[in-house]
């Protein structure tokens, strides 16, 4: 007998599985058989419902014993058994070739650390496909020489849990031997993306991301996959692999999810000192007053820029030079002492994170990467009307 939660989209109710015995009588059969009539018509059954009564077993859904047992309880006992931990690729195909092809399956890749960001993204996939798998792994080939591939946090426990809590079905988590064998020697390489400023800023950075990200959609073969917007350049070459390779992934984007007072959510935050934490939010800051510079140009409420007979700019073609949105972003990190480098800022098309001399109303993407106190920060922020 197993407990597990079953879930229908947005709803989850727990149920005991029995696996009837091959060794039933007919009559026992026949009487089992029509109790799983019964019970289907009763469920209303989702396509997740009905895998769980096809695959592999045939098996008898009944309600839960009617004993006193605490909701506490009931719920961790069926978290417990609800995630399954695949370490090894040969499991985890194993189970997604069992998988019924109508079924959906919602896929947010990870390196641990988990924090409200990917969450998020556990959410969105919890909410719109029938099974949710993540993936833990820290992929050493997105690593650069003298980075911080040693002392990336790595919590396996306390991320399994909270993956489990937000109904993940299969978690797969993978060693550095099983991705990258003895004599493995094929990788990824995108062209053009070593020359943008993340690229220049971490030499192979993109090579890493894009063999990693390729290996896994590979092995777990999801209808749908998750990112967040807070790596710009890594949905944009994500995008870009999908479409090269011709992959049958959907890549979603999901905005970046912020502390309240605007730092991006990220793994390295836990790297910074209380008094770096306190003001790290003047990165989010720069690029607000980017963004609100923007705004005021291409909604003509900056008075220099009124035509003659006083009526607003909206709707008037005009194009503000990078240098200028970049110099704004640079005078606010350079108000804060404890920024200590500011390694790039750059303004990008937002289709293909290529560099733009100006923005027009098309918008664009402003990323940067810069130090507080040591520890490296990245984040970005869309301009666009409307």
């Amino acid at each position: 007998t197993h407990t597990i939660d079953t879930h229908d989209r947005h709803t989850r109710s727990t149920h005991t599985l029995c696996f009837l015995s091959t060794k039933s009588n007919n009559k026992q059969k026949q009487k089992q058989k029509r109790k799983l009539h019964k019970l289907f018509i009763s469920l209303s059954l989702s396509p997740l419902k009905k895998y769980i009564y096809t695959h592999r077993h045939q098996i008898l859904l009944q309600q839960q014993p009617k004993h006193k047992m605490s909701a506490a309880a009931t719920t961790t006992t069926a978290k417990q058994l609800l995630m399954t931990v695949h370490e090894s690729i040969k499991s985890i195909r194993s189970m997604r070739k069992k998988l019924p092809s109508s079924l959906s399956v919602g896929y947010v890749p990870t390196m641990g650390a988990l924090h409200d960001g990917h969450l998020s993204l556990v959410k969105e996939a919890r909410s719109k496909n029938d099974v949710v798998i993540a993936s833990i792994f820290v992929n050493p080939t997105q690593f650069g020489k003298g980075e911080d591939l040693d002392k990336y946090p790595r919590q396996m426990e306390q991320d399994s849990k909270l993956l489990q809590e937000f109904g993940v079905d299969h978690l797969f988590a993978p060693n550095k031997e099983l991705m990258y064998g003895k004599n493995h020697m094929t990788f990824v390489d995108p062209i053009g993306f070593d020359d943008i400023p993340e690229g220049v800023s971490r030499p192979g950075h993109f090579r890493g991301v894009a063999t990693v990200v390729t290996k896994l959609f590979n092995i777990v073969q999801p209808t749908n996959a998750y990112f967040g917007q807070k790596d710009a350049a890594q949905c944009t070459l994500i995008r870009r692999i999908v479409d090269d390779l011709n992959m049958d992934v959907n890549v979603q984007v999901l905005d970046t999810i912020r502390e309240t007072d605007g730092l991006a959510m990220s793994s390295r935050n836990a790297y910074l000192t209380p008094k770096e934490r306190m003001i790290s939010p003047v990165v989010y800051k720069s690029l607000c007053a980017a963004k609100q510079f923007y705004h005021m140009i291409f909604l003509g409420s900056v008075s220099s820029m009124e035509e003659e007979d006083g009526k607003a700019t909206e709707g008037k073609e005009f194009s503000i030079p990078s240098n200028t949105l970049r110099d704004i972003v640079e005078e606010v990190l350079r108000s804060e002492p404890l920024v200590t480098d500011i390694q790039y800022v750059s303004v990008d098309d937002r289709e293909t994170m290529r560099p733009i001399d100006v923005v027009g109303k098309d918008g664009a993407v402003i990323s940067l990467a810069c130090k507080v106190g040591s520890v490296r920060l990245i984040d970005n922020i869309v301009l666009k009307i409307g």
